[in-house]
């Protein structure tokens, strides 16, 4: 398929177009997209995704606004291509506007999923998000300051349970089995069990014999079928489906002392939840509320609460695991701007030499200063370092140390990192020691035997220990600074801006709080193209515009 061009040649005989030029407002996201979708997404920019020769594909330009409509609307492929058939505002945001002859009355719902195909197999599968940045920084809207925090996107599938995984794991196994390998396969299944359907077996499920039973014969069918390709050449499509047995019946089954498997009395850490989508995990966004399959994170810039980057893990992947790639572009400036700041600062030496140095930072470059802000999920000692060793100033919240009880906290002990050494409520001292990695444990030991302050101390027969991590120093400076009245102040000025915006990226269920797709991919690609479509609505509030001296926000 070749490269399809869109007709730039407005009609100036085009109710439509007239329609809407009268009725809509000037900085609604149709009025902008109708203005500036061919330097926005201009047909020559998705060039490489098309061959030399062939059918002409449906123009990009097009295909990428309705995408943009589609995600800010949460609608389904066959929705969006419905609405680009009949809304009169979807047509004129497309330039395509009437139904005249040369006009794209409609195309296929599958243009939408080849398209998006097309991107995911590019160099540059965030491209629409990148040109929505570009844009914004070009317009100043992209400041030094960065807000860091992430949702829960529940996934597109059904979780299964432990017989449920079995058996639709055994199921793909023999799906993608060639027919020999899948006669031997089942050649060795005991359980009486085909594995045809999706209909678990009939058993009075009261009977817990019964229930137990069940299990039992579908842990063997399935360790009987991994036998059975040991020291084989196997297809990758067989070796990942051997793979994905292997994971789901060794983290939910155990065996008992009689030989036979049972549910495992425990939740294994990176349980497997689906089999139709394997990279889904169980996630809490809290210590009471759970959910399933991802986890969504996005950088802000608080002040044109425009998003800077996003990405997405498993539901179960800590928030900080993925801070330091949410602020790559934010680090690679201040690099930047350091090296010209340096080039500046020693031509001025030159220049003064002899004077005074200046002491302090002005107002101004104070403000300019890079700067990030989160949550308690992001003042880890990791990231504090990663922003400490990149010259970014920290506005996130760090917990305080806690103890159980009433007893003493980690707090109440003076930590010297000088001498490595931990003193005690009652004056005892102990030494840091220190293993590989860079951790480190003090143990008061038989110091607390004859303390009087033993019982509001610990209730270990072995004494006391603090724990010292390898960035204690960071972790101790966040709870100092955070002390501060001025830096409570900005904290809460500042960091509940993507609580907002989280908002708006959620308030439409399909394809927002509720994947569309599956396989972390898939939801990563989607959930930028949902940012990139609230930066591009959040462009045409602020009154973005070409002009000759390039893009211009009226009203930044």
């Amino acid at each position: 398929m070749s490269l399809g061009l869109a007709d730039r040649q407005q009609d100036l005989l085009d109710d439509v177009r007239s329609f809407c030029e009268e009725e809509l407002p000037t900085n609604s996201i149709y009025s902008v997209l109708h203005r500036e979708r061919d330097r926005l997404f201009p047909d020559e920019m998705f060039a490489d995704l098309f061959e030399r020769k062939g059918r002409r594909s449906v123009p990009p330009s097009i295909v990428a606004t309705v995408m943009v409509l589609q995600r800010l609307g949460g609608l389904s492929d066959r929705e969006a291509v419905e609405h680009f058939t009949f809304d009169t505002r979807w047509r004129y945001a497309a330039g395509v506007s009437g139904y005249g002859e040369g006009k794209w009355g409609k195309f296929a719902h599958t243009v939408l999923v080849d398209m998006r195909a097309r991107l995911a197999a590019s160099e540059a599968p965030r491209r629409i998000f990148e040109v929505s940045k570009e844009v914004a920084s070009e317009a100043g809207l992209v400041g030094m300051k960065r807000v860091l925090d992430s949702t829960p996107l529940y996934d597109a599938v059904a979780t299964m349970d432990t017989l449920t995984l079995i058996r639709s794991a055994i199921r793909s196994l023999l799906r993608v089995a060639d027919e020999r390998l899948e006669a031997e396969l089942r050649a060795v299944l005991t359980s009486g069990d085909d594995y045809a359907t999706t209909a678990k077996p009939q058993i009075d499920w009261d009977d817990v014999e019964a229930r137990e039973a069940l299990i039992d014969t579908r842990a063997r069918d399935a360790l009987a079928c991994l036998r059975a390709l040991e020291d084989r050449e196997l297809s990758s499509e067989v070796k990942d489906a051997a793979e994905l047995l292997a994971t789901v019946i060794g983290q939910d089954l155990e065996e008992t002392e009689d030989g036979t498997y049972r549910i495992a009395r425990r939740v294994a850490k990176d349980r497997v939840i689906s089999t139709v989508d394997p990279e889904a995990r169980h996630g809490h966004k809290s210590s009471s509320k759970g959910f399933d399959g991802y986890t969504g994170h996005l950088a802000l810039d608080p002040d044109s609460e425009f998003v800077t980057d996003t990405t997405v893990s498993a539901a179960n992947a800590g928030d900080a695991s993925v801070a330091a790639e949410l602020i790559e572009d934010l680090v690679e400036s201040d690099i930047e701007a350091n090296v010209e700041s340096e080039v500046a600062s020693s031509g001025a030496d030159d220049a003064n030499v002899g004077s005074e140095p200046e002491s302090s930072l002005t107002d101004q470059e104070e403000a300019e200063r890079p700067k990030v802000y989160g949550d308690a999920a992001y003042g880890t000692g990791e990231f504090l370092n990663h922003l400490e060793q990149a010259g970014v100033d920290s506005g996130c919240k760090t917990q305080p140390p806690r103890n159980r009880g009433d007893l003493f906290p980690k707090s109440d002990f003076q930590i010297d990192l000088d001498t490595d050494t931990v003193t005690c409520p009652a004056g005892h001292t102990a030494p840091i020691r220190r293993n590989g990695d860079g951790d480190g444990l003090a143990r008061f030991g038989s110091a607390c035997a004859d303390c009087p302050l033993r019982s509001e101390c610990t209730e270990s027969s072995r004494g006391r220990s603090i724990r010292v991590g390898r960035y204690e120093k960071h972790l101790a400076e966040a709870r100092q600074q955070q002390q501060s009245p001025d830096w409570k102040a900005d904290y809460r000025a500042t960091r509940p801006k993507v609580e907002r915006k989280i908002g708006h990226l959620m308030r439409r269920r399909h394809g927002g709080r509720r994947a569309r797709v599956r396989g972390q991919t898939k939801v990563d690609a989607d959930f930028n193209l949902l940012a990139a479509a609230h930066n591009l609505a959040r462009l045409a509030v602020l009154g973005i515009q070409w002009t000759r001296a390039g893009w211009v926000a009226q009203a930044a």
